[in-house]
């Protein structure tokens, strides 16, 4: 609830009901999750969780963001700790329920090989997490596909494919939807 309007009296009586509602309400299940992660420790700054300023335009450093080491540091501590996937955000569009997931590791990270199985595990736990969740499709983040050569990483998901056959959530990785939305914006009957 916004600070001012509990110092202005402007608070509505059917706030905090609706609050305690939303919370109570189950956590919808998502149709299509995105797994990306975080480029650098000043990128949470342009989350949806960070500030609404920054997560709406192109991802740049700015001056002021070093007034705010002290939180990054913290931040970079606590993803060391934690080592989970998170929701970033949350959209619906008519039936279809987007998430988009991240990775709590760095660009950096992904070219150190100490961090190989660490990555592809937390990747993993994502793929079976969508899949408890009903997700029918999954799409990897550009760093979450491969590292700089397809045998580094985890071949753009197919690791995962093999480790689980029964998956039923689809893996998507930037090539192959490339090629479903050129293939089907071709007419159909063209044979040439």
């Amino acid at each position: 609830m916004p600070i001012y309007d509990y110092i202005y009296g402007t608070v509505d009586k059917n706030s905090n009901t609706l609050y305690e509602n939303s919370v109570k309400r189950n956590e919808e299940s998502p149709n299509v999750v995105h797994l990306t992660h975080l480029t650098t420790p000043e990128s949470i700054y342009h989350l949806r969780l960070g500030f609404a300023y920054l997560a709406s335009k192109p991802y740049s450093s700015v001056w002021y963001l070093w007034l705010l080491w002290p939180v990054t540091l913290w931040f970079m501590v606590l993803t060391k700790i934690y080592r989970r996937t998170f929701v970033v955000e949350r959209n619906r569009f008519d039936q279809i329920r987007l998430q988009t997931w991240a990775i709590p590791t760095y660009r950096v990270q992904y070219c150190l090989k100490r961090q190989k199985e660490s990555i592809n595990n937390m990747i993993e736990e994502a793929v079976l997490e969508a899949e408890e969740k009903g997700a029918s499709a999954l799409s990897l983040g550009l760093m979450n596909q491969a590292s700089f050569s397809a045998s580094s990483h985890n071949q753009y998901g197919e690791v995962y494919v093999k480790k689980h056959p029964q998956l039923k959530v689809k893996l998507v990785d930037g090539s192959s939807l490339a090629v479903a939305v050129l293939l089907n914006s071709i007419p159909k009957g063209t044979t040439q």
